[in-house]
This record gives structure tokens, C-alpha cells and sequence, in this order.
């Protein structure tokens, strides 16, 4: 490997290694620092579910993945581990670069957009007002498609193993969490109010994923 490539590697390390940290410390930290102050609770709910099941394992694989995503930088600024030489180039580690920083700026957007129903987690007997302005006008869950695509982005700036697996675990984590535990949450809440948004609003992108529209009780 050139001196050049060690270095943009490394540099490239670094850097997801600080997102990583400024995305904890924003999107977790000072989030729940402010909603204390906004509604004197900050907003965590933790894992829910009985161990084993799918709400369960949606929750633990959330905290795992985030886990893992930190410690792909970190290993691999340490020389713990390398990067996956067929995927590895200065384009991917630049796009990269992109995709953490509109991530993690697309997060605090959309955690704002959000305002005081922000959590992390379901209680099921809590109520919170159905948000459909700013972000959530385009896609029902701003916030996870906006940590995707940072998690996306570092996986490309450190294309390791670890930042890999950390992916992976967290799209699936992120997909229990929203088709097992959040939407028939939202749907028991809200009721017809949340079904008419479903229909009119893609899950994680624009049109993608809406809920089918019924007429007499058949899908169209």
C-alpha cells in the first residue's frame, strides 16, 4: 500500500472514529439533555419486551450495533484491525464522509422536527402527539433513515468487518423496531389518523413502504 493510501486510510479512521463520538454525544447525549428540560423526562423507555422476543431482540440489536459501530473506527485507527482491501478507496471513503455528515445532520434535524414526542423506545401506556411536519411530511421515520445512512457512511470510511456487521445488525435492528414494536404502537394510539399518514408517507423513503390503501376492505 502507498504512503498516500495509508494516509488517506488513516485519516479516514480518524475521522469516522470523531462523527462517531459528536453522533453519540448530539443525537443521545445533549437530545435527552434537552428533552429533560423540555418535559422534565429524557425521553428513554428502554428495551421492551419479554427476553427472547422480537421486541426484545429489536432492542438489543439496536444497542449492539451501536456498539459495534463505534468500535469499527476505533479498532481500526488502533491497528486492530484492517480494512477489507476489495471494498476499500479513496472515492468510497469521500462518499462516505458525505453520507455521516448529512446523517448525522439529518438526525438532529428530524430529533427537532420532533419536538417534545421525541423517545428512544415504546411505553405503551404514554400517548405522544402524531408528528407529521418538516421531516416526517416525507418519510414516517426521518430520524432511523437519517442513522442509516451515517451508519452507511462510516461503514464506508472504515470497511472493516466490524463496521459491516454493525450495519447489517442495525438495518435489521431498525426494521423489528418499526414493523414489530412502533407501528402497531402508533396504530393502536392513533388509530385512523396514523393509517391515513402510513398511506400517504413511505416508511423510510419517499413512497416506498406506505400502507396499502383498502376499499370495502380490499387492498388496491
Amino acid at each position: 500500500m502507498h504512503i498516500f493510501e495509508l494516509e488517506v486510510v488513516a485519516v479516514a479512521a480518524i475521522g469516522a472514529l470523531v462523527l462517531y463520538l459528536t453522533f453519540v454525544a448530539l443525537g443521545f447525549g445533549w437530545r435527552s439533555w434537552r428533552q429533560y428540560r423540555l418535559t422534565g423526562s429524557t425521553g428513554f423507555h428502554g428495551i421492551s419486551g419479554r427476553p427472547g422476543s422480537p421486541e426484545w431482540a429489536a432492542g438489543v440489536g439496536f444497542v449492539l450495533a451501536m456498539l459495534l459501530g463505534l468500535l469499527a473506527p476505533a479498532l481500526q485507527v488502533f491497528g486492530v484491525l484492517a480494512p477489507i482491501a476489495a471494498i476499500e478507496a479513496w472515492g468510497l471513503q469521500a462518499l462516505g464522509s458525505v453520507l455521516a455528515l448529512g446523517g448525522l445532520a439529518g438526525t438532529l434535524c428530524a430529533q427537532n422536527d420532533m419536538g417534545e414526542s421525541w423517545r428512544i423506545g415504546v411505553d405503551a401506556q404514554e400517548s405522544t402527539t402524531l408528528v407529521r411536519r418538516g421531516a416526517f411530511a416525507v418519510v414516517r421515520n426521518p430520524i432511523f433513515t437519517a442513522m442509516l445512512s451515517f451508519a452507511t457512511g462510516v461503514a464506508l470510511m472504515v470497511p472493516n468487518v466490524v463496521a459491516l456487521a454493525a450495519l447489517i445488525l442495525l438495518v435489521v435492528a431498525i426494521e423489528l423496531q418499526v414493523r414489530v414494536v412502533e407501528e402497531p404502537y402508533l396504530i393502536r394510539t392513533h388509530g385512523d389518523a396514523y393509517r391515513s399518514y402510513g398511506q400517504a408517507v413511505g416508511r423510510f423513503l419517499p413512497v416506498l413502504g406506505r400502507f396499502p390503501r383498502t376499499v370495502g376492505g380490499e387492498s388496491h
